[in-house]
């Protein structure tokens, strides 16, 4: 499948909160012996209410008939208003439909080149026999898990400890990634592939792993690293493909133990990647080469945006989740 990363800046806004029906004021002084002895005096008071005329707070009879009154009729913090599923999804439609704009977009660009009717294909794995030697499949995996840490973050933005979120977000992604994937099924170079598909839920489902396992969050990132070929990037084709390397990174800054020492500026690399399969590589009579690594990297959201003040700095640090900047680790095959 020939496909760009595409989707890789997406960010921002706010909650609206509201105040219960009935909320007693809370700033008054207790009153003084004084203030109530003129108050008795010069206002008539109700019997039920003689007891607690020096209180803060004013008490209200039981009713006669009925449960008593609930102590306050405040909200309570998980009574939000977007609590279902369904609220979920409306906090972020106009985010989903950009996504999917973007895709209609990109998509149709490339339909344009040339269309036929719907169909499957079987694309395989990381075989040989591979258009992309597996890369391609990566590159699946890492839209979708971008696409949902995207809609969830923006979830937990608008909607404060909301439960659920993650899955929400990867449902929302896989969806979006599925409709791109309709687009491939009328493309000449490709077609409707399940391999695709299983990709685009493990990219998803990583997402839901890394948000939901408290802590993982801080000691394990999914990323990708482009190494600048003579076009510095290649947009589309096997080239773009084989410039790219997919690796989890382990951040010795996410455990406790590290977090006072030099370590939290070290990480450990493992990815993949893969040679020697576009049309030059070919020509050349290079191998085709399926390269599993290891590494060391140096972590700059450590060393750089630990406590960014500044928006562009918050930017940069959360970038540095997603994208390994080149030259900025050591890898060995």
């Amino acid at each position: 499948m020939d496909r760009g990363i595409g989707w890789k800046a997406l960010a921002a806004c706010m909650l609206l909160c509201g105040l219960g029906p009935w909320e007693p004021a809370r700033a008054r002084d207790v009153a003084t012996a004084d203030d109530v002895d003129r108050l008795l005096k010069t206002t008539p008071v109700a019997p039920w209410d003689l007891a607690n005329i020096a209180s803060p707070l004013p008490s209200r009879p039981e009713p006669l008939i009925g449960p008593p009154p609930p102590e306050s009729l405040e909200p309570t913090r998980g009574e939000e208003r977007h609590a279902s599923f369904g609220d979920r999804v409306g906090a972020v439609k106009w985010e989903v439909a950009g996504v999917a704009a973007f895709i209609t977009a990109t998509q149709t660009t490339v339909l344009a080149k040339g269309a036929r009717s719907f169909r499957f294909k079987d694309e395989g794995w990381f075989g040989k026999s591979t258009a992309n030697l597996g890369v391609d499949k990566l590159a699946h995996a890492f839209n979708a898990y971008l696409i949902t840490e995207f809609l969830q973050a923006r979830i937990n933005r608008k909607i404060p400890d909301a439960g659920g979120s993650a899955v929400t977000a990867a449902i929302l992604a896989t969806g979006l990634m599925a409709y791109g994937e309709l687009y491939d099924a009328h493309k000449e170079s490709s077609g409707f592939s399940y391999q695709d598909v299983t990709f685009n839920l493990a990219g998803a489902g990583f997402s839901v792993l890394r948000n939901s396992v408290p802590g993982l969050k801080e000691k394990l990132d999914f990323r990708l690293l482009v190494m600048p070929n003579s076009d510095v990037y290649t947009f589309r084709g096997k080239r773009h493909f084989e410039q790219q390397r997919y690796l989890f990174a382990l951040q010795f800054s996410g455990f406790e133990a590290f977090q006072q020492s030099p370590l939290r500026f070290v990480e450990l690399h493992a990815g993949y990647r893969a040679e020697g399969f576009t049309a030059r590589d070919r020509a050349r009579g290079e191998p085709l080469q399926r390269k599993i690594f290891l590494g060391l990297g140096l972590n700059l959201q450590e060393l750089f945006f630990k406590s960014p003040q500044s928006k562009i700095g918050r930017l940069a640090g959360r970038t540095l989740d997603y994208i390994q900047v080149p030259y900025t680790a050591a890898h060995w095959d």
